[in-house]
């Protein structure tokens, strides 16, 4: 006896193109908008992505508030009297600046936007 014939499973359709405006590759430049001057590709590359934009905005934003943070505490650390105490919260600033990086990195990979109260609203009003 032969054995019954199994119904073939039709082939799988290849996936959808992405909507209109949004990157076959977002998640990658999601990740490299905030790796500091990294945030460079994603804005110069994407333009047609306005979430993409977003990201690589606000990780330039970052960027540039954590320059003049540390500029700031070195300014300060430099201060006889308070020299010790802004020295040693300076050292912290980097893990910080690091821990909001990652959480923004995995927001923005969950289609999220993390606000940083006096910081975000400056990516929105960049025009590039």
């Amino acid at each position: 006896m032969s054995e019954p014939e199994t119904p073939s499973t039709p082939p799988t359709p290849p996936p959808a193109p992405p909507a209109s405006g949004e990157s076959s590759n977002r998640a990658v430049m999601i990740v490299l908008s905030y790796l500091w001057l990294l945030a460079l590709i994603p804005l110069l590359m994407e333009k047609e992505d306005k979430e993409v934009q977003w990201h690589a905005k606000h990780g330039l934003v970052l960027l540039v508030a954590w320059i003049a943070l540390g500029l700031v505490f070195a300014v300060l650390s430099m201060i006889p009297a308070l020299g010790c105490v802004f020295g040693l919260v300076g050292l912290f600033i980097p893990v910080a600046i690091l821990v909001i990086h990652i959480i923004c990195i995995v927001k923005g990979l969950n289609g999220e936007r993390f606000l940083i109260p006096g910081i975000s609203q400056y990516a929105d009003k960049i025009n590039i």
